[in-house]
């Protein structure tokens, strides 16, 4: 699971700031250089739906396989 993707689905930079009660440039270098774990199972747990989605095949990875 991408750290980007994660930020993406959680509705951006901005937005996880917010939730994590950050500033953006914060989560900006999460961007390159990962979520801190503490932070990811904080979103994990707020969240769990974005995971859920994330974590889900699409349906052209379920017609692949």
């Amino acid at each position: 699971m991408n750290d980007n993707a994660i930020i993406d689905a959680l509705g951006g930079t901005s937005a996880v700031a917010e939730l994590c009660n950050v500033r953006p440039p914060s989560v900006s270098d999460w961007r390159r250089y990962g979520i801190p774990q503490a932070r990811l199972m904080y979103l994990r747990l707020l969240r769990p739906d974005v995971f859920e989605e994330i974590a889900a095949p699409k349906p052209a990875e379920q017609a692949a396989a």
